[in-house]
């Protein structure tokens, strides 16, 4: 019988590079990779306006799932805060597959 804590833990490592997105108007493309601790490389037009709106969705994404050590490289072409969580949840699905 697994426990949820070990679920947890195991759940929290990325171990395999994963995408998600897309670098279309109004997407975003998310590259993760393992790493150690969290490193948020954003590359986006609006970074000046949105920048700290974008690496805290995605920061957010991270603890939400129990991640502590991932880098995550994105490139913003104007997306919404929910089209964001969406394309990190759908890269930390591929992440974590075993």
């Amino acid at each position: 019988m697994i426990l949820e804590s070990e679920k947890i833990a195991k759940m929290a490592k990325i171990s395999k590079i994963a995408q998600a997105g897309s670098v279309e108007s109004c997407d975003i493309l998310v590259t993760l990779e393992p790493g150690e601790g969290i490193s948020i490389e954003l590359a986006s037009d609006v970074l000046i306006q949105f920048g700290d709106a974008i690496r805290g969705v995605i920061a957010e994404s991270l603890a939400t799932r129990g991640i502590t050590d991932c880098k995550v490289i994105a490139v913003d072409k104007g997306a919404l805060d929910y089209t964001i969580r969406a394309r990190m949840e759908a890269a930390l699905t591929r992440a974590l597959q075993d």
